[in-house]
C-alpha cells in the first residue's frame, strides 16, 4: 500500500490486517464490494444498489478502496481489482466460518 493514500481510521499500528479492518469497518464499505462482486457498476447504479446512499459517503468509500487498489475504474464503471476479487473470495470463507461459530457459540 502507499503511504499516506488514505486516511485509517484509529488503526496506528501500520499492520495491513489493522488498516484492512478499519476500512471495512467503515459504513458501506463491505456493501459496495460486495455489490460489485458480479460486475462493473456506473457510480449511478452502484448508489442505487446500495439503498441510495449519498453521493457524498459513496465518493469517500470508493476513494478509499481505490487507495487501497480494492476497486478500480474505467469507462465501464467501478469494478474489483485482482486484490479486491481476491479478498471476496477470503471473505467468503470468513463468512462461512463465522455461521458455524455463530452456530456452535452464540445459539450453544
Amino acid at each position: 500500500m502507499k503511504k499516506n493514500t488514505i486516511e485509517t481510521g484509529e488503526s496506528s499500528s501500520g499492520r495491513p490486517i489493522m488498516v484492512l479492518l478499519d476500512v471495512m469497518g467503515q459504513r458501506w464499505a463491505l456493501r459496495i464490494l460486495w455489490e460489485l462482486r458480479d460486475a462493473r457498476l456506473t457510480f449511478r447504479d452502484l448508489q442505487k444498489r446500495c439503498d441510495d446512499v449519498s453521493p457524498t459517503s459513496l465518493n469517500t468509500r470508493l476513494k478509499e478502496l481505490r487507495a487501497l487498489e480494492l476497486v478500480d475504474h474505467n469507462e465501464q464503471g467501478f469494478g474489483h481489482t485482482k486484490w479486491g476479487r481476491e479478498l471476496g473470495e477470503h471473505l467468503l470463507g470468513l463468512s462461512k466460518w463465522s455461521a458455524q461459530w455463530a452456530e456452535e457459540v452464540l445459539k450453544g
